[in-house]
């Protein structure tokens, strides 16, 4: 399902990501849930792609995420 507003992302993805990343997240996520509209594992897919674009600029330090 697509999420409206960053708060409605999954707690792990609030918590853990800041704002920008959340914005490209949600963003990327929405975008490639539609895009997958007849993929029986839409959801999954959208998941990924939506991480890939995050680690595109963001990286991983400790629990929490940095800008590269």
């Amino acid at each position: 399902m697509p999420y409206p507003t960053n708060s409605d992302l999954p707690v792990g993805v609030r918590n853990h990501l800041p704002p920008h990343a959340q914005d490209i997240f949600r963003a990327a996520f929405n975008r490639a849930y539609a895009d997958h509209a007849l993929d029986p594992r839409r959801e999954e897919a959208a998941r990924r792609i939506a991480w890939a674009a995050v680690k595109r600029l963001y990286v991983r330090d400790g629990m929490y995420w940095v800008p590269r």
